[in-house]
């Protein structure tokens, strides 16, 4: 694999990957901020800003500014997350700096049009709607509520309805030009351009387009101190029931990430795991199960979800519950270790194929870690984990006291609920 590489261009620091045997690169814009570092007042405002950033600038309007991109045969998109945001776009070698122009006139000379902001409005509501007819982001949604208590990183990321119907155009300018500056800025390129070609282009861009102070930063996580497993209910008339099981786990720097990420996918990554094997094939309890960390400043998450038969959702706990437990007291063989390393290693190495995987990790890493984290020191971090490093971590994570169980579904009452995560102090 290409090595990756970082170093600075005005105030800003730039992640770069050669790929010369493509024809194509992916460039994004990312900055230090997101949802989490929302007031409760502006609780949706960083999502907001990367919807009104397509919607014009003194240079384009909101048309001009995708077609530009579309019409070369480019794709542009955007997301905001937790802690932080990316612009970002893909396309042919020789239209590179075009969409440079296109994402700096976005992120610096955006003019947040009135009537845009209104109509805006009007989408990111139905978004809300959307999701909120969707019972398995609702059953995350509600989990992270209560894994991060009291703390803007257990909103939602899109806010709320009442929340986005109050933001004021002139509360959005002012934190979009607080959080988004040439200081904060990471720029992330990996295709076939040259380096001195992209610094060249780089250069009148990142020079500082306006004086500003520092944006709001983010608090830290308060873990509440019990030894129970929590517990909450949607009661919705849908088909199927959906529970997220949330696990406090380890912040983005923790070197037991690694140790976490085999585990996950010992237990529900792939469809040879032992949640889907039991779940799915053994007892045909749900079509979609499957386990994932997150992983944030200052603390992360171990998930498994699952939907299935409202009838069966004390069943299919009961099984999550089992393997959970399985795992903790007794090692897995070293044979299912070796596979389980396989399979992550394969998957970056397939990943690293795409110019675009190779710029979301750099500009991950740089934002999220403050360093360039090579492919091949992640590689090696896994091929280390031990059988004993597993069980170790499994008994740090499956815990009562660290879990959450969120439940969407009809007839999913905080009774019983509370009373399936009985099943959960067996653990």
């Amino acid at each position: 694999m290409e090595v990756f590489s970082a170093y600075r261009v005005g105030r800003s620091r730039v992640v770069y990957c050669p790929m010369s045997h493509v024809e194509s690169a992916s460039i994004g814009l990312w900055f230090k901020t997101g949802s989490r570092y929302e007031t409760g007042e502006l609780h949706g405002a960083a999502h907001f800003i990367e919807h009104l950033l397509f919607k014009g600038t003194n240079q384009r309007n909101a048309r001009e500014i995708t077609e530009e991109i579309e019409s070369r045969g480019g794709d542009l998109n955007a997301f905001t997350s937790e802690e932080m945001t990316c612009y970002y776009a893909r396309i042919s070698m020789d239209q590179v700096q075009l969409v440079i122009d296109v994402l700096f006139d976005m992120l610096w000379k955006s003019t947040f049009p009135s009537k845009e902001v209104e109509r805006e409005r009007g989408v990111i509501l139905d978004e809300i709607l959307m999701y909120d007819d969707q019972p398995h982001m609702v059953a995350l949604e509600n989990c992270n509520q209560v894994l991060w208590p009291e703390n803007s990183l257990g909103r939602p990321i899109l806010g709320s309805r009442t929340s986005v119907q109050s933001h004021r155009r002139k509360e959005l300018l002012d934190f979009w030009r607080r959080h988004y500056r040439p200081s904060s800025l990471v720029v992330s390129v990996a295709g076939n351009v040259e380096l001195e070609q992209l610094n060249r282009l780089l250069k009148p861009y990142v020079t500082p387009p306006r004086n500003a102070g520092a944006g709001r930063t983010w608090t830290a996580v308060r873990i509440p101190r019990t030894r129970q497993p929590q517990c909450i209910s949607a009661d919705r008339p849908v088909q199927q029931s959906h529970f997220s099981l949330g696990i406090r786990g380890y912040p983005r720097k923790d070197p037991r990430r690694y140790i976490e990420k085999v585990l996950s996918v010992l237990m529900g990554e792939n469809m040879s795991s032992r949640l889907f094997q039991s779940v799915r094939e053994q007892h045909g309890l749900a079509y979609s199960i499957h386990s994932s960390t997150a992983h944030h400043f200052d603390t992360g998450a171990f998930y498994v979800h699952v939907g299935t038969d409202p009838d069966q959702f004390e069943n299919c706990l009961k099984l999550v519950a089992t393997e959970l437990r399985r795992i903790r007291r007794k090692k897995p063989s070293a044979r299912e270790l070796r596979r389980a390393k396989d399979y992550i290693v394969g998957q970056m190495r397939l990943g690293m194929e795409s110019t675009s995987s190779r710029m979301m990790w750099m500009g991950e890493c740089m934002i999220g870690l403050d360093q360039i984290v090579q492919p091949q020191q992640v590689i090696e971090a896994i091929e280390a984990v031990t059988l004993d490093q597993i069980t170790e971590i499994a008994n740090d994570l499956f815990q009562p006291g660290k879990m959450v169980l969120s439940v969407c579904g009809p007839g999913m009452t905080p009774e019983r609920v509370r009373m399936a995560t009985e099943e959960l102090k067996t653990i």
